[in-house]
Order: structure tokens, then C-alpha cells, then sequence
């Protein structure tokens, strides 16, 4: 598909110069196809290679070196050891105080026999934990390669979204670029924290939803097709238009569930998207029904599209988040695990002692995450992300051997200033084109940036991180994709025009490469000369 998927569409009638489409050839199958889904593409090879060699270099990146540092850093000291746990026994236990040095000894094996306390739910640290059953428990290349796959294959999918996005194999593999060269997902993608494995189910989920966009519009154009030819007049009969057919079980949108599920699964910030992807489905549908002629298509697709959606999102991720907690269920020793049979109740008696014992852990774990608000060196409150205010620091140390006076060796949470600053930009154009164009890809990006973002500012006493961001990053990089491809212009522009967009996009591509390439040392703990990385702190509140 070209870029013009960017640009606005004309109406066919308009293409074709008569100033009203014939009523007999509205609703044949490709005339509605043509409405709901625009021009079909034939990308070639590019669609497929150009992602995957994203993806390559995404891996490169996160792969070589990922057991430097080889002790745990930051929040690994929670995850990594509760993943091991999960391997051990199914659910979360103590460990000693001395455990995370038994870690980098390689000698793991130290757990306590009493249960944990701990807040966030499983499906992350079971993900850690799948890449230590392979590549053992006693090394850090173990315990980071779930968090290296992950953030990989977000490389890959970002690419692919975006090129179904924006038409574009080149604008896919510039997203697929961003993503892989940026050094806050980078860093993340390359230490156990739970952040990149809320990403990958967030964008996996987003990535479902697009696939079912277009699934459900050419259902639309079938079935409208399908009763237009019947009807012996090349039209629907009114009543079939009135509200539309009914376009049955969308299987993309269950996927797209189970993903929202496992999100939640792995941190409760995944609340806020699973409404947000939810009406945002149910508003594409509403507005495929109006494209294609239905005249009652806000109730039609509210009852014929809006209801089925929520049974395949909401409650498909409440049955996938509760199936996480599998092994907590089954242990009896668990934290909180017997606490329904230590308080009975005459209201709540009639539910199962494992759920009451469940929404007791949960009930006290929300009063945990309410009233966190400890200081933290490192802390920064949502309005400094967007400008990478205070980046978080994993790591730092001062080594020997780089062959000066003094050393640093450093793993920073810190995003590509240009790719950051950008995007922040960005959001500002898409503001814009969805006000102005009612374009419905800036609607998606932003809705997606929303939902991640703005549910922060609702806790200010809160403790928060920049890394937490990292939830909605693959939005900021579709926002920053999108605004390229303005600058790029359409296939159908002068040659002039066309050439510029090409030389400006591949400069600023170019520039995000060379500047990911200077700060990859204090991304990836290199050991470098202390005055490197002073140079790299360029404000104050980086250091």
C-alpha cells in the first residue's frame, strides 16, 4: 500500500469525475470495500523484510552484552527473585537479605519457606521466569531474555502496525527503526523490570484490534453486498439498512482480550486500556456502519457491534487475568491464600474461599499502590516525561580499565532526546489532523497515548518513574511516524516535493541512529571514561 493512506481520501464518485456514485453500484462488494477500506495494497517483499530487519537490529541491540551488568539493578532485586520463586513453587516467597549476592554468585537457591507479600500480579515475573527455565537461574543472560525477546518482537510489531496504519512499508520499517534504536525501550527491553512485558501485551492487543478493523469492514461490505444482490434492485432493502447485519464473533477481538488480560496480568496500569481499545473498537465499527450507508448507524452498531465487543474484551480479560493467578490458587501457603477460611462472612459466604481469599489480596494490594509515595532519588512525576525530565538510573558504577583516572559503567533510563522531544511535538499535529481531518489513525495513536499517560496525573503523591512511560512508547513512535509521513508527501506529489521529503525524513533518521549510537554506552553499562559520561548528562536533572 502506498503512503496516500496518510493523505486525505476522495470519494470514488469524485474519482471517477461523476459528481454522485450510481445507488446499483454502491453497494457491490468492492465499491464498499473501497469506501471502508481504501485502495488494495500490494506492498511486495518490502512488507515483510523490512520489519524483519528491524526487528534484526532490535535484537542485536538487546541481545549482545545482555549480561552486562551481571547483578541484579534496581527493581531486578523484586522480579527476577519473585520469577524464580514462581518457578520454584507456583507462587511468591522470602528470601533472605543477603539473596541478591547469592544471585550473583550464581547460587539462587536460598528461598525461605514463608510467603510473600508482594503487589503486582504474575504474568510478568512468570515471563522472566520462563527465560531463566532455559537458560538457567544462575546467570543474568537467563533472567533478561524474556525482557530482550519481548522488546525484539515489539520492534517487529511496531513495524507491522504501522504499515498497516499508514500504508506504508517505509514508514513501518521507520517506526520498527525508532523503536529499536531508542534508549529508554532499550534499556528496558534489556533489564527484568515489568514494564516491557506491559508493553508487548498492550501493543500485541492494539496491533489485534487494527487486524479486526479490517476484518469487520469487509464482513460489512460482504454481508451488505451479499443483500444488495438479492434484493433485485442492487440495493439493500431499507429495513436490512436500517441498522445493518450483524457481522458475528470477531476473533481478533478475543485475541485482542487475551492480550488485555495478560497486560493486567502483569500490572494494573493496563486498566485504563482496556476501556480505551474497547470504545475505541466499538467507535470504528460505528463509523464503518456510517461509511457504508446504514442510516441508523450509531444504534446499530452500539447493539449490533458494541455489545458482542464488550463480551469479547471485558470479560475474556477478566477470565485470562484470573487464569494468571493459576498457581496461587492451587498452593495453599501462598500470602493471603487461607484468609476466607480465617474470616468467615454471612454476606460473602456463598462465593468460593479462593476468591474471597483473592479480592482480600487485591483489596489490600490497591491500598499499597494508593499510598505509595516514599522518596525516591530518581522519582519524576508524569508532566517531566514527554521532555525526559528525570531519567531513572539502574546502575552506576566507577570500575577500573577504561584507562583513565576515573571510570563510569552506567545502565540509564534515558530516551533518544530527539526521538522524545519529536514525538512530544507530534502529539501536537495529531491533535490537529484529528480535530481538523477526523483522521482516524491520529484518533488511535492518541487514544492510545491517553490512556497510558494521563491516568498518572490522577495520583500526584504518588511515587512514579520515567520508565514507567514505556507502556505507551510504541504510541509516542506512531505519533512521530505519522508526522514523517506528512514530511515524506504523498506518491502522487511533484518530483521536488517528493525528493525533499525523502532527503528530510532520511536525515532526521539518520540523526536519531548517529545520536542512539553516542549514548548506547550508558545504555547498555560499557565502561567508559568518567568526563564520557559527564558529556552525556546534557541537563541537570539527568545526572
Amino acid at each position: 500500500m502506498s503512503h496516500a493512506a496518510v493523505q486525505p481520501r476522495r470519494d470514488p464518485a469524485q474519482q471517477s469525475g461523476s459528481r454522485v456514485l450510481d445507488p446499483r453500484r454502491a453497494f457491490t462488494e468492492a465499491a464498499l470495500r473501497i469506501r471502508l477500506l481504501g485502495p488494495v495494497s500490494h506492498a511486495g517483499w518490502p512488507r515483510w523484510i523490512l520489519p524483519l530487519l528491524m526487528a534484526v537490529l532490535g535484537g542485536v541491540l538487546r541481545f549482545v552484552r545482555l549480561d552486562e551488568p551481571g547483578s541484579l539493578v534496581f527493581d531486578e532485586t523484586y522480579y527476577v527473585k519473585d520469577a524464580y520463586s514462581l518457578l520454584r513453587s507456583g507462587y511468591e516467597r522470602e528470601w533472605p537479605e543477603d539473596a541478591d549476592e547469592s544471585f550473583a554468585a550464581g547460587d539462587p537457591d536460598v528461598l525461605l519457606d514463608s510467603a510473600d507479600y508482594v503487589v503486582h500480579p504474575p504474568v510478568g515475573k512468570w515471563m522472566i521466569a520462563f527465560g531463566m527455565a532455559l537458560f538457567g537461574s544462575d546467570n543474568a543472560f537467563g533472567w533478561r531474555f524474556s525482557a530482550a525477546l519481548v522488546g525484539t518482537l515489539s520492534v517487529l510489531l511496531i513495524a507491522l502496525v504501522a504499515q498497516r496504519m499508514f500504508g506504508s512499508a517505509i514508514l513501518g520499517a521507520a517506526a520498527g527503526l525508532l523503536l529499536a534504536v531508542d534508549g529508554h525501550h532499550l534499556v528496558e527491553s534489556r533489564t527484568s523490570l515489568l514494564d516491557i512485558f506491559l508493553s508487548f501485551w498492550l501493543l500485541a492487543a492494539f496491533a489485534a484490534l487494527l487486524v479486526d478493523r479490517d476484518d469487520g469492514r469487509r464482513r460489512l461490505a460482504r454481508r451488505l453486498a451479499a443483500l444488495a444482490a438479492t434484493s433485485g434492485i442492487g440495493v439493500p432493502p431499507r429495513r436490512q439498512l436500517m441498522y445493518g447485519p450483524f457481522l458475528g464473533l470477531r476473533w481478533w477481538r478475543l485475541v485482542a482480550g487475551i492480550c488485555l488480560g495478560l497486560a493486567l496480568g502483569t500490572k494494573w496500569s493496563a486498566l485504563p486500556f482496556i476501556a480505551a481499545f474497547g470504545l475505541l473498537s466499538v467507535a470504528w465499527d460505528l463509523s464503518a456502519r456510517r461509511i457504508a450507508g446504514v442510516h441508523r448507524w450509531m444504534l446499530g452498531g452500539v447493539v449490533r457491534d458494541g455489545l458482542l465487543a464488550f463480551v469479547s474484551i471485558v470479560p475474556v480479560a477478566l477470565a485470562t487475568y484470573l487464569a494468571t493467578w493459576t498457581g496461587w490458587f492451587r498452593s495453599t501457603d501462598a500470602y493471603d491464600r487461607q484468609w476466607a477460611q480465617q474470616h468467615p462472612s454471612a454476606l460473602w459466604g456463598w462465593l468460593p474461599d479462593g476468591v474471597r481469599s483473592l479480592a482480600e489480596y487485591h483489596r489490600s494490594a490497591y491500598s499499597f499502590h494508593r499510598g505509595l509515595g516514599s522518596d525516591h532519588p530518581y522519582e519524576a512525576g508524569p508532566l517531566s516525561w514527554l521532555v525526559v525530565g528525570r531519567p531513572t538510573s539502574f546502575y552506576y558504577e566507577k570500575p577500573q580499565g577504561c584507562g583513565a583516572e576515573a571510570c563510569s559503567q552506567a545502565v540509564t533510563v534515558l530516551g533518544n532526546p530527539l526521538i522524545w522531544w519529536s514525538a512530544a511535538l507530534s502529539l501536537l499535529v495529531l491533535l490537529f489532523s484529528w480535530l481538523g481531518r477526523r483522521d482516524w489513525r491520529a484518533a488511535a495513536i492518541l487514544t492510545g497515548v491517553a490512556a497510558g499517560y494521563l491516568p498518572w496525573f490522577l495520583y500526584p503523591e504518588r511515587t512514579t518513574f520515567y520508565f514507567y512511560a514505556v507502556s505507551f512508547e510504541p504510541f509516542l513512535i506512531l505519533a512521530l511516524t505519522y508526522c514523517l509521513g506528512l514530511v515524506l508527501g504523498a506518491p502522487g506529489a511533484d518530483g521536488a516535493r517528493r525528493t525533499w521529503g525523502v532527503v528530510l525524513v532520511g536525515l532526521f533518521l539518520a540523526a536519531a541512529v548517529v545520536l542512539s549510537a553516542y549514548f548506547l554506552p550508558i545504555w547498555t553499562a560499557e565502561i567508559i571514561p568518567y568526563e564520557q559520561w559527564r558529556m552525556r548528562m546534557w541537563l541537570p536533572s539527568w545526572i
